[in-house]
């Protein structure tokens, strides 16, 4: 399918006023661009003069899941300023925070990450009665699933499904379910995770094993982390959030391992699916996968 066209200047425009932002030109509005590839998203940072603000087409479930789970003022995501469709696509506003990713990490920034994450999923562990909200277990399951039919190693495909069973039982909470170093932002005081196309109450590891997964040491590397700082991150995480729901230490690292396993699949799944196995990170993620199925079973 193909994507969708982005609208121009003018319709962004027109859609900003239709959020009651009037007065303003081609000037106060400016894509934000990947910088990975240097392609133009689909969101909008708009200087509105005495405030900023974020404009984007909406994805999957990012709706929903601020109407859902953050209509209380809550520091850790941008404030959701409202909603709307235009031409049965929708746009969504929310306020500008100024804050830069985790893709380069540093102690102080990874801190705060941390912080909002761990406030977040004490506030809604295991809230059963939002278990089907945006992203379900079921759902996040059927991923799963794809994922575990292109392996191509019995090793990996037996620590596969020994994933999967603890992944069923798995405490809860709030996840962000892509939570990249790229889909948070952090500044001199707090952080907040941003893009939230898939969302849910879903076992509480997946925002923190796909945050810390993916780090090299290697500072030109798309992201960058120090073994030292994963090794605080883990201490620190489980500080503030698993240990005061009694979950051990033996067990929460255990369980993390479980977690990481999964992240380290995702590239032995696109190489073997899409036979792009050529990709130096199909070599990198198989044997990092590989050495954690080798410690798992």
């Amino acid at each position: 399918m193909a994507e969708k066209q982005k609208p121009t200047i003018y319709e962004i425009i027109a859609i900003l006023a239709r959020f009651g932002i009037s007065e303003i030109d081609e000037s106060s509005v400016r894509a934000f661009v990947s910088e990975e590839d240097q392609n133009e998203y689909a969101v909008w940072l708009v200087d509105a003069g005495d405030s900023k603000c974020v404009l984007k087409q909406a994805k999957a479930y990012e709706i929903d899941v601020y109407r859902c789970f953050f209509n209380a003022g809550q520091k850790y995501v941008p404030s959701f300023l409202g909603a709307i469709d235009v031409n049965g696509q929708a746009y969504f506003l929310t306020d500008y925070f100024p804050g830069k990713d985790l893709r380069i990490c540093d102690r102080k920034r990874l801190t705060f990450v941390l912080d909002a994450l761990a406030e977040m999923q004490n506030e809604y562990w295991q809230r059963s009665e939002l278990y089907d909200s945006c992203v379900t277990l079921e759902k996040a399951m059927e991923g799963i699933g794809i994922r575990g039919r292109y392996l191509g190693s019995e090793r990996l495909e037996k620590a596969y499904r020994q994933f999967e069973q603890i992944y069923r039982e798995t405490p809860r909470s709030l996840c962000h379910d892509d939570l990249l170093p790229i889909n948070v932002l952090a500044n001199d005081e707090r952080a907040v995770l941003i893009d939230w196309e898939y969302g849910g109450v879903l076992p509480y590891l997946s925002s923190f094993a796909r945050l810390i997964a993916h780090g090299k040491e290697n500072s030109d590397y798309y992201f960058y982390m120090t073994s030292e700082d994963r090794d605080f991150a883990k201490a620190y995480y489980y500080d503030a959030l698993a240990k005061k729901h009694g979950i051990t230490w033996e067990t929460f690292n255990q369980t993390l391992d479980y977690f990481l396993f999964y992240e380290y699949c995702e590239w032995i799944m696109i190489g073997n699916r899409y036979d792009n196995r050529d990709d130096e990170r199909y070599g990198y993620y198989m044997k990092l996968a590989e050495q954690m199925a080798q410690k798992l079973i």
